[in-house]
């Protein structure tokens, strides 16, 4: 009889952006045969109850960076190649897709070097679920032939002469992971004369039960949210488009409060406070 010989492999998989049902058929198949999953915090509870395993063992890898409580990415790393050489399915399951913002290069690199195969799996990234959620289309004719994806985390990020050029461009902008600076973001577009035609939307918890979506023009911005804390995960979009998002959007604010994902405590992940489907529409 021939012996079938496993070889390791790791399957890097994005999520989605919270909704559990816009997860990837190609996804929910790796996730169901995987012996072990290293999952995001940004990642629906519902995905891992739904499509694991019972008997997969899940190991919870977050990262919330402004409460300085992230899994190191050194040990998410050597978790993949340890259990990989354990010839066990490993899925690393990372929120939004894989491909935006995420830290896919570190894993990869590792991966070629111990000589680990892999899949990578995308899924809808943060930017395309808020939109649509939104009914705010990001390239909508007329109103922006192009869109940017960005951070703005830290200053040094972007410099002058590429801030001038985004107070000026026509593209859809989206910022992800910047919602700790967006009073010193919104500042620097009012500096630049940004056209009064821009507005600026910031997309809580896109695509859960908890999405409430915020609009402002840039001069009434401080009036109407310097003290508001919004939640995280936060999206901030700025462009013409966001002028759309009275006329089209078909999803009301959620009228209650809450967290949808895990928050990171002592670098451990502790369960979201509610079930998606309690209030799924």
């Amino acid at each position: 009889m021939k012996t079938t010989i496993k070889t390791p492999k790791v399957y890097l998989i994005g999520a989605g952006p919270g909704d559990p049902d816009l997860i990837t058929m190609k996804a929910v198949k790796a996730i169901a045969a995987a012996d072990i999953i290293l999952s995001d915090r940004l990642v629906s509870p519902e995905i891992l109850e739904h499509y694991a395993d019972k008997n997969a063992e899940i190991i919870y890898v977050g990262k919330e960076c402004s409460k300085n409580a992230s899994t190191p990415q050194s040990l998410i790393n050597k978790l993949m190649v340890n259990y990989a050489f354990q010839n066990k399915k490993v899925v690393r399951l990372k929120g939004g897709d894989v491909s935006i913002f995420s830290n896919i290069l570190d894993e990869l690199q590792t991966l070629k070097e111990n000589k680990i195969s892999y899949e990578i799996i995308p899924g809808i990234t943060a930017a395309l679920g808020a939109a649509a959620y939104a009914g705010m289309p990001l390239t909508a004719r007329n109103y922006a032939t192009s869109v940017r994806f960005l951070t703005y985390y830290k200053s040094e990020i972007l410099d002058e002469n590429y801030w001038k050029e985004l107070a000026v461009t026509n593209d859809t902008l989206v910022f992800y992971m910047s919602k700790g600076n967006l009073s010193n973001l919104v500042e620097k577009f009012v500096e630049l004369n940004v056209s009064r035609e821009k507005k600026i939307a910031i997309i809580e918890q896109a695509t859960t039960p908890y999405q409430k979506v915020y609009t402002s023009s840039f001069d009434d911005f401080k009036t109407n949210f310097a003290d508001k804390n919004f939640a995280s995960p936060s999206l901030v979009v700025i462009g013409k488009v966001v002028n759309l998002h009275e006329e089209f959007s078909w999803l009301e604010n959620a009228e209650h409060e809450g967290l949808y994902f895990k928050s990171v405590v002592n670098g451990s992940l502790v369960p979201a406070t509610q079930n998606f489907f309690q209030y799924a529409v």
